[in-house]
């Protein structure tokens, strides 16, 4: 095949490439430029995308032995992920931008591009894997070792997107492994630090950043009785499940920590409540898609398992796709309760180790009345 190998910088990235082209692919690498500071520095894990990392993949792939080049996605970046991901949070939603960049950028204009150009697959370092049925249909798997499986956040892939992607490491037992081989390689990223927290907020100040960007207002922090309890200077500062930060100036009956059970930023409100009422018993969304064959019959329940986040346990569950008013949305009910769910998170939907799907969450059902707890 001719490949695009997508080259973060880090050591996946290169090791992929150049598994690729021990493979007998043609291969060409990219860096994808997304910050509109051409000068940004990483600091040790935070941050990724930086112009250190551009630098880090000339260097891997010129000892891989390939042509390399940056493209400039800046502009696309800047409107379908951090645009994206200031809407969400003023929306009172929790957005995963990770998601969003491969939904929006590494599988869609990057791939996109690739196609036009003549590529016939995009390469990445992803720990995922691409296998067909007895049919011949694209699927979409954990890889080999859940502990460094990343099939969540490619959940949002579709079957024709998949039909273009390419994970060399997807058989790769563990990260230590593909170390060991960028360091027999030569390649200076075996031992760089994996990249952590949101890319475009480096310092890892989310509450900061939006602030300055979406300004402040002092709004109320309410119990779920609808008691004042503190005040805020931002509802979009806030997420389902955080703890601290709240500075409540009414302690709990109880004398319990309190948890933000809500975001309304209609009302510019921040809910608060006992733990156990973040406990979610139904979630669904609007905004659903398939990675490769839907089932059979989706408005009849099926089984299947649910995954929140990337590194959550997956947890049995039942699905299907029901009739709104609006439309159809992707309904879950999971076999326990699920902890802390935010709308704006994705739910992803396996069968086995297949991914099966997955939907935005746009509302959630608590496990726990209003009335049962304070």
């Amino acid at each position: 095949m001719k490949v695009l190998a997508a080259m973060s910088g880090g050591v996946d990235s290169a090791v992929a490439a150049a598994r690729a082209v021990e493979a007998g692919h043609e291969v060409v690498g990219v860096h994808l430029a997304l910050s509109r500071m051409p000068g940004t520095l990483r600091t040790g894990s935070r941050g990724c995308c930086t112009i250190e990392d551009s630098m880090d993949a000339q260097r891997a792939a010129n000892i891989i032995g390939i042509p390399y080049y940056v493209w400039d996605f800046s502009e696309r970046f800047k409107l379908d992920v951090v645009d994206d991901f200031i809407a969400e949070y003023s929306a009172g939603r929790t957005p995963n931008p990770c998601m969003r960049c491969n939904e929006k950028i590494k599988f869609a204009a990057l791939l996109e591009k690739a196609l036009d150009l003549g590529f016939d697959a995009v390469c990445t370092g992803h720990y995922a894997g691409i296998v067909k049925d007895d049919q011949g249909n694209i699927e979409l798997h954990r890889a080999s070792a859940w502990a460094k499986d990343q099939s969540y956040v490619l959940g949002v892939l579709t079957a024709e997107q998949l039909k273009h992607c390419y994970f060399p490491l997807a058989d790769t037992p563990t990260k230590a492994l593909v170390r060991a081989e960028a360091e027999e390689r030569g390649l200076s990223v075996a031992n760089k630090p994996d990249s952590h927290d949101i890319c475009f907020i480096p310092d890892g100040d989310t509450r900061g950043w939006l602030a300055d960007r979406v300004g402040t207002q002092t709004g109320e922090i309410v119990d779920r009785a609808g008691n004042v309890v503190g005040s805020h200077e931002g509802a979009h500062a806030y997420t389902v499940g955080q703890r601290r930060g709240l500075h409540l100036g009414t302690p709990a009956p109880d004398g319990r920590p309190r948890f933000v059970l809500e975001v309304r930023p209609k009302t510019n409100e921040v809910i608060v409540g006992p733990k156990e009422a973040l406990a979610t018993a139904e979630i669904a969304g609007s905004r659903y898609t398939w990675a490769g064959l839907a089932p059979e019959n989706p408005t009849e329940s099926f089984d299947c398992e649910v995954q929140i986040r990337a590194h959550a346990d997956p947890v049995p569950a039942v699905a299907r796709i029901a009739e709104t008013e609006d439309g159809t949305e992707l309904h879950i009910i999971p076999e326990t309760p699920l902890d802390g769910v935010a709308p704006g998170q994705t739910a992803v939907v396996y069968v086995g180790t297949r991914v099966l799907g997955q939907c935005t969450i746009d509302r959630t059902v608590s496990a726990v009345p209003a009335g049962a707890l304070g």
